[in-house]
């Protein structure tokens, strides 16, 4: 007869496995700007627009009256459909990738991040900068 653990104990050694070997997979964020286009930048990675808020925040006026009062119920009408709450969604993600992008210190644009700890500016080829902090931490 076989003593097979049970599945749960079967994938702690294969996780610690893949972090030992370097394997596991690393968060990356590209930060940067309308004025700093990124190139070369792999499907993983998440892109942080630093300006999007403006961008999305000027798209939405763009659409009110300049009255304040007809401004305000074009708003909330807006905020009912499926776009205003693609838009408010939009909106929510520009803000909390500015956030994100603060809270690890990021100073100027373009900035790729690994793991919140590594950082390389100035590079606006991601596939670049992914490969210098890779050699910089001896993988």
């Amino acid at each position: 007869m076989f003593n097979i653990p049970p599945p749960s104990s079967r994938v702690i050694p294969l996780f610690v496995a893949a972090l030992a070997t370097g394997t596991a997979h690393a968060e990356t964020w590209a930060i940067t700007d309308a004025a700093h286009p990124l190139t070369s930048v792999p499907a993983d990675v998440r892109v942080i627009k630093l300006d999007d808020q403006q961008r999305i925040e000027e798209q939405l006026s763009r659409k009110l009256p300049p009255n304040p009062h007809q401004a305000a119920l074009a708003a909330r009408q807006l905020m009912g459909t499926p776009a205003g709450a693609a838009l408010m969604q939009q909106l929510a993600a520009a803000q909390q990738g500015s956030t994100d992008a603060w809270s690890v210190g990021v100073s100027k644009v373009p900035a790729v991040v690994v793991d919140r700890r590594f950082v390389v500016y100035g590079q606006p080829d991601v596939a670049a900068a992914l490969q210098a902090i890779n050699q910089a931490r001896g993988r």
